[in-house]
């Protein structure tokens, strides 16, 4: 009976631990997409920036006189254009939607990997329920005969699912963060919103990262 136990427990035991490396190794992914995204944030809040970014300030007598003494037609028509070239202006709306493109492109990314980290937690919650049914049989063998001896991999495997489950809560959460940021971007939000969108990306406070890193310390 005690060498059914033990390998009832140690295959449940090795059969999600493959699960769990594959959850982190998702995990890292998104973390990974996160780092590229907020650079397209920034690409995208940088663009704006440069397209309202204030003229020169033609009041001031300094200025007057080197605009007085440097005149053209080339720099009226700068002047007249906001102090900003008509290539550099397409040029930087074009960035502006590039970035937002991509930012698109990263929610879907990271959308498909919440999918594949769904799979895995059901896959995780499959081998706990089957320990737990392993468990009670065993138990109710070992009544009749002696005293039960509850297997040390069952609690392993449970702890496993258990923290699964709630990094992939802190992710999914600062997905839905991320998800209304993009949503909310376009060429009237404001500097200061922009700021805080970047501040909110970068800090990820919905992620509490000792607990990822526990997790990643469980696996050699």
């Amino acid at each position: 009976m005690e060498g059914n136990e033990g390998k009832s427990t140690s295959h449940s035991y090795e059969e999600i631990r493959p699960t769990f490396s594959e959850f982190l190794s998702r995990i890292l992914k998104i973390e990974e997409l996160g780092a590229v995204g907020i650079k397209f944030l920034t690409g995208f809040q940088k663009g704006l920036e440069f397209l309202r970014r204030p003229p020169i300030n033609d009041t001031s007598e300094l200025v007057q006189n080197i605009i007085k003494a440097n005149e053209t037609k080339r720099l009226k028509s700068y002047m007249d254009a906001g102090y900003i070239t008509p290539h550099d202006r397409v040029q930087r709306i074009s960035d502006v939607k590039m970035c937002l493109q991509r930012l698109h492109e990263h929610l879907s990314k990271v959308k498909q990997l919440l999918v594949e980290l769904e799979c895995l937690l059901d896959d995780a919650g499959v081998v706990v329920k089957a320990d737990c049914e392993t468990s009670c049989y065993y138990d109710l063998e070992q009544e009749k005969t002696a005293p039960a001896v509850p297997p040390s991999r069952v609690i392993d495997d449970a702890d496993f699912a258990s923290l699964m489950a709630v990094i992939y809560s802190m992710v999914k959460q600062d997905f839905v963060m991320q998800e209304r940021v993009v949503s909310s971007l376009n060429l009237t939000t404001s500097a200061g919103e922009l700021e805080s969108y970047c501040l909110m990306w970068s800090l990820r406070p919905m992620v509490n990262d000792d607990v990822v890193h526990k997790a990643l310390r469980l696996v050699p």
